[in-house]
C-alpha cells in the first residue's frame, strides 16, 4: 500500500506542477476577467490592480459584490423579490429538464406564493471548498490524507475557467488558504499547503458556518463543498446552532463524507465498534442534515473511483437549476426566518406531479432547495 501511495504522490506532484503552469498567460489557457461590481459596490480587495503583481492571499473571504441582501432576497424600493434555486433530480442524481412552469409551487411558512418567473440555465459557480485537515484523520501518509488530497485535486480539476473557488482548511480553526479566484496558480499554491496537519481537533461546525456567513451576500450560483469525516470535536457552536445558522445563510452545502472504506474495513476486523462507530454514524447524519436543509446533497463514496461521479453530480445539480422568483405575501421586516417549501404539482388536479421516463415508467425524483431565508430588519 505504501509503495502505491509513493507512486501516487509523485504523480500528483507532476500533475500539480503541470496544472499550475497552465494558468493564465500560458499557451492554450484562457484568462477570464472577473465580473465588474455593480455601481456602488465596494471593490474586491483580492483583485490586483492592472499591470501589477498578484495580490497576497487575504486573511478573509472577499465577496465579489457587497449588496444589502440576505439569502438571495432582493429589496428594492417598495418591492421585494425572493429567488429560490431549485434542482429536480431523478434516482440517478441527473437533472430533470422541461418541467412546466405552472407545476412549481412555493410555500412560505405554509402560505402559497405567486411565482412571478421561472428560469433555467447554466451559470458560473462560486464555490468554497472547506477541507477537514487535522492530525486526527489526515496524518501524513495515512489513507485519510491520501483520500482528502485526491478529492480536493479531483474536484478542482472539474471547474470551468469562469468558476470562482476559495479553499479553506480547518482543524482547531478554519484557515483561508486562498480567497475566491479563478487563477489556477493561486489554487495550486493553496492545495500544495495541504501536506502536514497541525492539530488533532476537527471543528467542523465553526468552519462551515463561518464560511456560509461570509458567502451569504455573494450573488449568483454559490455553494460549499465540504470534505469531512462529519465528526466535530470542539466547536464553539452546537449542532442545533450550526443548523440554524446554515439555514439562515442560504448557501447550499454539498458534503463528501471521507473515510467510508476505512470504516468498513475497521468494522469487519472488529477495530471499530461501540462508541466510535456511533460517533461516525452521527457525523454522517449531521452531513446529510446540513445538505438537506440548505438545498445541497450529501455523498459518501467508499472508493476513489467513485469520486468523478460525485463531482459530476454536484456540477449537474448546481449548473442546471430552475430559479423561482416570487414576491412574498409577508412583507414584514422583522429579521425572522421564513421557511420555504418547494413542491411539484399537477395544476389540473392539485396532486403531486407524476414524472415518467421515455418508457412511460414513473420516475422517483427529489427536489433540492434551500430551507428558507432570513427577512431583513427594519431600516432605522
Amino acid at each position: 500500500m505504501k509503495s502505491v501511495i509513493v507512486i501516487w504522490v509523485a504523480a500528483l506532484a507532476l500533475f500539480a506542477g503541470a496544472w499550475a503552469q497552465e494558468g493564465p498567460g500560458s499557451p492554450g489557457s484562457e484568462t477570464v476577467a472577473k465580473p465588474k461590481p455593480k455601481p456602488g459596490a465596494e471593490p474586491d480587495a483580492s483583485t490586483p490592480a492592472p499591470n501589477s503583481d498578484a495580490a497576497p492571499i487575504p486573511s478573509k473571504l472577499s465577496p465579489k459584490n457587497k449588496i444589502d441582501t440576505s439569502g438571495d432576497v432582493e429589496f428594492k424600493a417598495e418591492s421585494n423579490i425572493v429567488n429560490v434555486d431549485v434542482a429536480v433530480l431523478d434516482n440517478h442524481n441527473a437533472f430533470i429538464p422541461n418541467i412546466p412552469e405552472k407545476s412549481f409551487r412555493v410555500l412560505e411558512d405554509g402560505v402559497p406564493q405567486t411565482i412571478k418567473k421561472v428560469t433555467i440555465g447554466k451559470a458560473p459557480m462560486t464555490i468554497a471548498m472547506v477541507i477537514e485537515f487535522s492530525n486526527r484523520f489526515q496524518s501524513f501518509w495515512s489513507y485519510g490524507w491520501y483520500q482528502t488530497l485526491t478529492a480536493a485535486y479531483g474536484f478542482v480539476n472539474t471547474l470551468s475557467p469562469d468558476d470562482y473557488l476559495a479553499i479553506i482548511a480547518y482543524d482547531l480553526k478554519p484557515e483561508i488558504l486562498s480567497d475566491f479566484t479563478n487563477d489556477k496558480n493561486r489554487i495550486a499554491e493553496a492545495l500544495q499547503r495541504l501536506r502536514i496537519p497541525g492539530f488533532s481537533e476537527s471543528n467542523m461546525f465553526d468552519a462551515v458556518c463561518d464560511t456560509a456567513d461570509r458567502m451569504s451576500k455573494i450573488e449568483g450560483r454559490k455553494a460549499i463543498v465540504l470534505l469531512s469525516s462529519g465528526i466535530d470535536t470542539f466547536s464553539k457552536l452546537t449542532y442545533d446552532k450550526a443548523r440554524r445558522q446554515l439555514q439562515e445563510a442560504g448557501v447550499p452545502v454539498y458534503p463528501i463524507g471521507l473515510l467510508q472504506l476505512e470504516r468498513t474495513i475497521a468494522e469487519a476486523d472488529g477495530t471499530l465498534g461501540g462508541a466510535r462507530d456511533i460517533t461516525f454514524l452521527q457525523g454522517d447524519n449531521e452531513l446529510r442534515t446540513f445538505a438537506k436543509e440548505t438545498g445541497g446533497e450529501a455523498f459518501f463514496p467508499r472508493f476513489i473511483g467513485e469520486m468523478p461521479s460525485v463531482f459530476a453530480a454536484i456540477e449537474d445539480s448546481m449548473r442546471n437549476q430552475y430559479t423561482l422568483s416570487y414576491s412574498p405575501t409577508n412583507t414584514t421586516k422583522d429579521g425572522k426566518f421564513r421557511k420555504i417549501t418547494v413542491q411539484l404539482v399537477n395544476p389540473a388536479t392539485n396532486e403531486p406531479l407524476r414524472i415518467v421516463d421515455q418508457k412511460q415508467k414513473p420516475v422517483k425524483y427529489q427536489i433540492l432547495a434551500k430551507a428558507g431565508y432570513k427577512a431583513p430588519l427594519p431600516v432605522e
